[in-house]
């Protein structure tokens, strides 16, 4: 009978791709995936360490483990990876002795060798070495959703950035880039598979320069659409960098017609004085150029971002900035959040007094203002047509389906029960509301 395994997954694009490479090779084991915790016979806990709370769901999660491995389960075999699994290493099994196996991000190609290891000497095995290079395993072995017409491509890992509140480089370790000619090869393999959209991940993902000739992101744009031409008709990337946005690589998104009208752009404050703090190499105005330049040669690029409130030492003045630049520039979408310390990073070490009470009533505005603004772009496209990439069933209505635009906006509209995920329809705006619109089907040769 084959092994059963299950994996549950925190955090960004990169961690769900990892998730994927994390199956494909326990499939090549002959292992087989459990519909949930409760029916494998290992549980892999695929973590993220950016904020802390989310770090305390995983805690949670490895309570009822436990509770499962004491009471029914006595052979289940956990497995803690991801980059809190790279950042508390060793405390992890200290804490819950029934994780056995504890790996970063990094390690993630070593997992057949990690469980040779268990089944033959016990464990725990613990492994966070942060030279190890995962880009090694292709990601072609990665066990993809058949349903979901977006594949996603890892072009790089880690981050050579100092952001003074960020955990990343210690979780993810510095810059590695994989060559052109490995990306376009991938490409090659998933437009012959039939996926319509592409989407590169790195966590400076703009940052990619070829190891062999030193071309740039704007090249690779280039490349892979003319590799995935007649079957990838949009390409996406995440998540973007100001400092390496550069023209080149505005001109490339402006020609090059696969690549999507949308951008994550994170600002992080509206404020300079706060940005200086938290070492983002730009200000306000250095943004706000780059958001001009990408307005004029894009015009209806969507841009979202991400927002921290309440970073140390933050003022009110500040958070006013903050908010005055959403009304600037316009976000389709702003990711938000109260500042959260984390272990060993600059900005962990300085003196905070602002409450947190004070810290969440802005951030809830924040929010609001955000939601408003959302809500009033979202009417003025009622009435227009876009070509929508269908990716399932809608959330609230299993009879509707859901798709994606250019832009990045989620459109929910009923149609055939035979549509499928992947197919392109064009559809009409009827409704909208702040996080997604509503349409109808525009029938072939219809205006």
């Amino acid at each position: 009978m084959s092994r059963l395994y299950h994996v549950l997954t925190w955090g960004c694009q990169m961690n769900e791709h990892d998730s994927e490479k994390l199956a494909g090779l326990l499939e090549g084991l002959g292992w087989s995936e459990a519909p949930d915790p409760e029916n494998a016979d290992l549980v892999l806990l695929n973590t993220c360490a950016v904020r802390e709370k989310a770090e305390e769901k995983v805690h949670g999660m490895l309570d009822r483990l436990g509770h499962l491995q004491r009471t029914s389960r006595p052979d289940l075999l956990v497995a803690f990876c991801g980059c809190v699994g790279q950042l508390r290493g060793e405390e992890i099994p200290r804490r819950w002795p029934f994780v056995q196996l504890v790996f970063g991000p990094r390690n993630l190609p070593d997992l057949p060798a990690m469980l040779a290891e268990l089944a033959r000497d016990g464990g725990p095995v613990v492994r966070t070495d942060l030279s190890a290079n995962n880009l090694r395993l292709p990601g072609t072995l990665a066990r993809r959703d058949p349903e979901r017409p977006k594949a996603w491509i890892t072009i790089m890992e880690g981050c050579d950035k100092s952001c003074a509140y960020c955990i990343v480089p210690r979780t993810r370790g510095r810059e590695e880039y994989r060559s052109l000619d490995d990306i376009l090869a991938e490409v090659r393999l998933l437009a012959e598979e039939g996926f319509p959209e592409i989407e590169l991940l790195g966590q400076n993902v703009n940052a990619w320069r070829d190891p062999a000739t030193g071309a740039g992101f704007d090249v690779l744009l280039r490349r892979v659409a003319e590799e995935g031409r007649g079957a990838v008709r949009r390409i996406r990337f995440a998540t973007s960098h100001p400092v390496h946005l550069s023209s080149a690589i505005v001109r490339a998104m402006a020609e090059v017609p696969e690549v999507c009208d949308a951008l994550h752009l994170p600002v992080q404050s509206g404020s300079s004085r706060v940005l200086r703090a938290m070492r983002r190499g730009y200000d306000r105005e250095g943004y706000l150029r780059k958001v001009g330049e990408l307005r004029e040669a894009i015009p209806g690029i969507a841009l979202s971002t991400d927002v921290i409130v309440g970073f140390p030492g933050e003022t009110g003045e500040d958070f006013e900035e903050t908010m005055t630049l959403l009304e600037t520039v316009g976000f389709e979408q702003v990711f938000s959040f109260v500042y959260s310390p984390r272990p060993g990073t600059p900005a962990a070490e300085i003196e905070d007094p602002e409450p947190r009470e004070r810290k969440v009533e802005r951030l809830m505005r924040l929010q609001e203002r955000q939601k408003e603004l959302q809500l009033a772009r979202n009417r003025s496209l009622v009435g227009r047509v876009f070509e929508i990439l269908v990716e399932g069933k809608a959330r609230r209505d299993s009879t509707e389906w859901a798709g994606r635009t250019t832009t990045n906006r989620v459109v929910n509209f009923p149609g055939p029960p035979d549509l499928g995920p992947g197919r392109f329809v064009r559809v009409e705006i009827t409704d909208a509301g702040p996080h997604s619109l509503r349409g109808r089907i525009v029938p072939e040769g219809a205006a």
